[in-house]
């Protein structure tokens, strides 16, 4: 952690901080937020103009301790010349690490097998009961190839993936060559996708990207992964994929809303894994976060360069 971040600096400005742990009602958030220099959040909180209104002339930056911004309404902070900082880079390999686990889970249906050993399922042994698909020889697809698109592909290159491929906004050259992926149309990578994995991060281009019309062009045995952003899937085309068999499974730690509602029709689906958004749930990675969140807040208060700051 950097020498600067230290308590006694924290409590000398005049800032608000929230945690997971501890998220203030809307309302409330509204009331003490009013003459903060500074706000440190998490992707929970909306950083809109009526909380940008309420807070005041005074507000100079804000960071968020996250690597997504969709949370925050850029145009109005730029407008306002808030500085904004997040915490990129120290969360990938966690991410990436979650993800491959995610894909395992779901292809080759451990959720469904522990339930079967805990509830008596587990009878003689049947030759094709529980079977799943595996990574080896398969084509795997990245929606958004960035540092945590590079970073699955690194991890999943020892199962002997045969191929790699690729779409972005844009291309990719030299993080492609890194996992020898090669880019390909939104339709060819639904059409030739094993595995495919969304990076994405959540823009009005991406919200919705994962429909009916991209799940159409998937495989029966496909797995769709997605570690992202809620907001890029369709979840009620999603669900019809899942349960008429258009798919094989889908693994997802980013839902909308979130949490979402247990009484859910995607929670009534076996093929369909859902974890609670814990992508970057390790100790270390938490740690750094919080860190470098903190750090990018007091560097903005100072006026000094801010160890990730994005550029509006």
């Amino acid at each position: 952690m950097p020498s600067f971040f230290c308590r006694k600096e924290m409590y000398e400005f005049n800032l608000i901080l929230n945690s997971a742990h501890t998220i203030l009602g809307c309302m409330e958030l509204l009331k003490r937020v009013k003459g903060c220099e500074g706000i440190l959040c998490v992707l929970t909180e909306k950083i809109d103009a009526q909380l940008l209104n309420a807070a005041g002339p005074n507000l100079k930056v804000v960071s968020t301790m996250s690597v997504g911004f969709d949370h925050l309404s850029l145009d109005e902070l730029k407008k306002r010349g808030i500085r904004v900082g997040y915490t990129p880079d120290v969360l990938t390999d966690c991410v990436a690490e979650l993800t491959v686990a995610l894909l395992l889970a779901t292809s080759r249906r451990l959720i469904e097998a522990t339930h079967e050993a805990k509830t008596g399922g587990w009878g003689t042994w049947r030759t094709l009961w529980l079977c799943g698909h595996e990574l080896a020889n398969s084509t795997v697809g990245i929606l958004g190839l960035g540092r945590i698109g590079v970073a699955i592909a690194e991890r999943l290159k020892p199962f002997k993936v045969k191929k790699f491929i690729y779409t972005d906004v844009a291309l990719r050259p030299e993080l492609a060559n890194m996992i020898e992926a090669e880019y390909v149309s939104l339709d060819e990578l639904a059409k030739q996708s094993d595995f495919l994995a969304i990076c994405c991060a959540l823009t009005p281009e991406t919200y919705g990207i994962c429909n009916w019309n991209l799940f159409s062009k998937m495989k029966k045995n496909a797995i769709f992964i997605n570690t992202s952003r809620g907001g890029v899937v369709n979840q009620e085309d999603l669900y019809e994929a899942l349960s008429t068999g258009l798919i094989a499974g889908a693994g997802l730690d980013v839902t909308t809303p979130e949490p979402l509602p247990t009484h859910h029709p995607l929670f009534t689906l076996k093929n369909c894994v859902i974890l609670p958004h814990v992508a970057s749930a390790s100790y270390t990675t938490r740690n750094s976060m919080s860190a470098l969140a903190a750090n990018n807040l007091l560097a903005g208060l100072r006026g000094e360069p801010m160890p990730k700051e994005l550029k509006l």
